[in-house]
């Protein structure tokens, strides 16, 4: 049969960090005929390429890559606008006849592309009050708050992530309605497109061992250069890249504020949690398809996912 003609209209790779989706990704698409579609939200950024762990051209292999390096490290990460920009490539690959592969660990922005959540706009004038009592009051101060007025929010939000805190708050303040009433949830499961979710999963050991080694080979591979590079870019100022793994803590080493050696122990550390939220946010997620990403079954993890292409196609 023509497989690319009968697939799912797109299929999307999920999962934590280091767990294999960016490889998987490429087989996939490289079968169907199809596309990849960043859904990871800091590869979004020019010049954040090793941090990232972003393909080379080589490891892309020959398939084309969408939403990669199309913001300034100086941008705001957006949402909403990442979900126009992927909403636009997937129609433009399926008018063309191609298979959008969404290839990401980015929980919200793979929602955002393929299922029906709207997201609210901001207000300056909301946003620069609350950025001001963050920086007076700090975090806690204003999760505390949060925690007051929606209570699910709190919770899923770490009350050191100052920028999420705010805009929980914003949210609340614009709408008049809990910042969760606009997250996913189970009676949000409404698709724009129908897609198939496969998601690689590793277990807890071995993920913790291929982060330290991941985040080791970033080192080797200029990663604090890198760092260098982008704050003289403005990485420092921009709201949300500065905050990435490994960035974040590179550019607190390069502060003075901690030794190189405690900023890497550091972003390994941070990863392992963040891999852990991540795997957390698509296991809530009962549409998505799991499949071993563990070293074992890595020779086997293409033809699994294809099976499960192939029996969507005939269910």
């Amino acid at each position: 049969m023509n497989s690319a003609a009968h697939a799912p209209r797109v299929v999307a790779v999920v999962g934590p960090t280091a767990a294999g989706k960016s490889d998987l990704g490429v087989a996939l698409a490289r079968r169907l005929g199809g596309e990849v579609v960043n859904a990871d939200s800091m590869q979004l950024y020019r010049g954040m390429d090793i941090g990232t762990a972003k393909l080379t051209p080589a490891e892309q292999g020959g398939v084309p890559h969408h939403l990669l390096d199309i913001w300034d490290v100086t941008e705001t990460a957006s949402v909403a606008e990442y979900q126009r920009l992927a909403r636009e490539r997937i129609d433009a690959l399926l008018a063309a006849g191609r298979v959008p592969v969404l290839v990401g660990g980015s929980g919200l922005y793979v929602r955002g592309a393929i299922d029906t959540l709207d997201f609210p706009g901001t207000d300056p004038a909301v946003r620069a009050r609350l950025e001001g009592e963050l920086a007076g009051l700090g975090s806690a101060a204003l999760h505390a708050r949060l925690a007051e007025a929606d209570p699910r929010a709190a919770h899923a939000i770490l009350p050191s992530n100052g920028r999420r805190i705010v805009r929980a708050l914003e949210v609340i303040e614009i709408t008049g309605e809990p910042f969760t009433a606009r997250l996913p949830g189970a009676a949000d499961e409404r698709s724009v497109y129908p897609t198939l979710q496969i998601g690689v999963g590793v277990e807890r050991p071995e993920l913790d061992a291929r982060i330290a080694e991941r985040v080791d080979r970033m080192w080797r591979a200029g990663l604090v250069d890198e760092v260098r590079a982008l704050e003289r870019a403005g990485l420092r100022e921009g709201r949300t890249a500065s905050r990435a793994l490994g960035y974040q803590q590179i550019l607190a080493a390069l502060a003075g504020e901690c030794a190189e050696e405690e900023a890497r122990e550091e972003t390994v550390r941070a990863t392992r949690r963040f891999a852990r939220r991540q795997e957390s946010w698509f296991r809530r997620d009962p549409r998505v398809r799991w499949l071993s990403g563990a070293r074992e079954a890595r020779g086997e993890l293409v033809d699994l996912a294809w099976e499960l292409v192939e029996r969507t196609v005939t269910s």
